[in-house]
């Protein structure tokens, strides 16, 4: 028995993924799995996107990348955040197509063989190529031996769809694909829509999205919902049971301290796990259907939570976020982040398990 573990389940990753190519077709699917598919695994949520509906793979690092070739995954995949230091010619060699998200980037390829796409700055002013050096970039890659597959971009605000923001990138990405074109690009496969735009921006969806959060069921717009099934639990195998009088206190510092004489166990979850600090007087546990509160300081291993009159036995499960307990969401809005960052907490002595997708461990 493990004592902490994110279970994911595969089947509401292959649930999102036909919704997703559903709502956007015929525009191709972009699936992003950075980050590990989101702390989910990219191998194994990667095969079921792309038994589902994908058309292609999008990651941050070539070491991403690489790992899903590694994996056995030869579906299309682009990596964005890259060096011209790195020994980018193996990932070349490997089928991985490259994002240029700068000047320096583009001419770091010329004379090679491979497939690109061009990152072009709408508006968010992160990376991409600056409009200032568009042409430059697109006589340089048309001139060169280099497939561009299309452009791309970023959006800062779609998770706000009244920000005019959205549709200012929008225009400005459009002139980027003309001004391409005139540069004697083809740019047949063009992207821009992330998780919010994907869901509520169709004309923004131009030949191929690129979400991320969707396809692992979390919804990227507050107060929405769009048919998506969060695909992760975190939970934690209750160590032990215990009594507290009224008024003692629990964990560093003592900030907490009982209401009345009752019960408390542990589960080993701590900030050393993923779980911060900041979830003390936010987190509720669910525990044999109930939910109770996490009291005191979250420790480095280990979190506190009050039953009350109420009693658990060591062994049952305490979730954290996921099915049957708070969701990513909630915890995020409750200690005011985003469930984007909530999906990437767990990890330390956390054990990953999958159901569904015909892969359950």
């Amino acid at each position: 028995m493990d004592l902490l573990t994110t279970t994911i389940n595969l089947d509401a990753i292959a649930h999102n993924v036909r919704t997703i190519k559903a709502k956007v077709a015929p525009a191709q699917l972009m699936a992003v799995v950075k980050a590990d598919g989101y702390n989910h695994g990219a191998a194994e949520v990667a095969r079921v996107m792309l038994q589902n509906g994908a058309d292609r793979l999008g990651v941050a690092t070539l070491a991403e990348a690489h790992a899903l070739r590694d994996a056995g995954i030869d579906a299309p995949v682009l990596a964005w955040i890259w060096s011209p230091e790195q020994d980018f010619r193996s990932a070349i060699a490997a089928g991985i197509s490259l994002g240029i998200p700068t000047l320096a980037h583009a001419h770091a390829i010329v004379g090679l063989d491979c497939e690109v796409a061009i990152k072009v700055d709408t508006g968010l002013h992160r990376s991409g190529v600056p409009e200032s050096q568009w042409r430059e970039c697109f006589e340089l890659l048309a001139n060169s031996t280099a497939t561009v597959t299309g452009l791309f971009s970023h959006l800062s605000s779609a998770d706000n769809p009244d920000d005019p923001a959205t549709d200012a990138q929008e225009e400005t990405f459009t002139r980027a694909i003309e001004q391409a074109k005139s540069c004697g690009l083809a740019v047949p496969v063009n992207h821009l829509a992330n998780s919010p735009a994907t869901l509520t921006r169709p004309d923004l969806h131009h030949q191929m999205v690129r979400p991320g959060l969707i396809c692992y069921g979390l919804e990227p717009i507050p107060g929405l919902k769009h048919d998506l099934k969060p695909a992760m639990t975190w939970a934690g195998r209750v160590t032990m049971v215990s009594d507290i009088s009224e008024g003692e206190g629990t964990s560093y510092s003592l900030t907490w301290h009982a209401p009345e004489y009752g019960h408390y166990c542990i589960v080993p979850a701590g900030y050393a796990d993923g779980l911060p600090r900041a979830v003390q007087g936010h987190l509720e546990v669910t525990i044999n259907g109930k939910r109770y509160p996490q009291v005191g300081r979250v420790c480095m291993d280990q979190i506190v939570v009050w039953l009350g009159q109420d009693t658990a036995t060591p062994g049952d499960m305490a979730i954290i976020f996921g099915e049957g307990g708070m969701s990513a969401t909630e915890l995020a809005d409750a200690i005011g982040t985003i469930n984007y960052e909530v999906a990437c907490w767990p990890k330390g002595r956390t054990v990953r398990h999958y159901i569904g997708g015909h892969n359950e461990s």
